[in-house]
């Protein structure tokens, strides 16, 4: 592959970190500042057992925002991604069943969340841009070499300490 290539895909894997990084950040940001709204949204889906409503609905946008700060400092992308993705994964699932029992949810995942009268859930639109965010996932576990990111700048620090080993070997 030729260098300007390289170039162009590192900063496509830049933009999808980024945005990746924005989606789990709002989201989360959001979640944590209105923990109430978050447990009706996570009851809402009706599939955690009671007792585990309370964790999931606190631990969420906690995960959220631990993300969101891995993908914009760009430390640990690949894994960040790959959580993200599976995230997401449980997200779509959910999303998914309660379409499939009939339920009549906003996802709350922006915030609100929970009942909303027949006709106003807008399934197909969550299940898409959820689809999307783990497209911006996937290409990060695939290529997570991006610009300006924390994996760039201790990989190249392990190179040059890698040279400068081979380079005392060699005298």
């Amino acid at each position: 592959m030729i260098r300007g290539s390289n170039a162009v895909l590192d900063v496509i894997g830049t933009l999808a970190r980024l945005g990746l990084a924005a989606v789990w950040l709002i989201s989360g940001s959001i979640k944590i500042m209105d923990p109430g709204q978050t447990f009706l949204a996570v009851r809402a889906y009706d599939v955690l057992p009671d007792g585990m409503v309370h964790p999931v609905a606190l631990a969420l946008p906690l995960l959220e925002l631990v993300l969101g700060v891995f993908l914009l400092a760009g430390l640990g992308t690949r894994i960040a991604a790959v959580l993200s993705g599976i995230v997401l994964l449980l997200l779509i699932a959910a999303i998914t069943q309660s379409w499939a029992r009939g339920l009549t949810i906003d996802c709350g995942c922006f915030g609100g969340g929970g009942q909303v009268a027949a006709g106003q859930t807008r399934y197909p639109q969550e299940i898409a841009r959820d689809v999307g965010f783990l497209v911006l996932a996937s290409w990060l576990v695939v290529r997570p070499r991006t610009r300006v990111a924390f994996d760039g700048w201790l990989r190249s620090g392990r190179v040059e300490q890698v040279e400068d080993e081979k380079e005392l070997e060699r005298t």
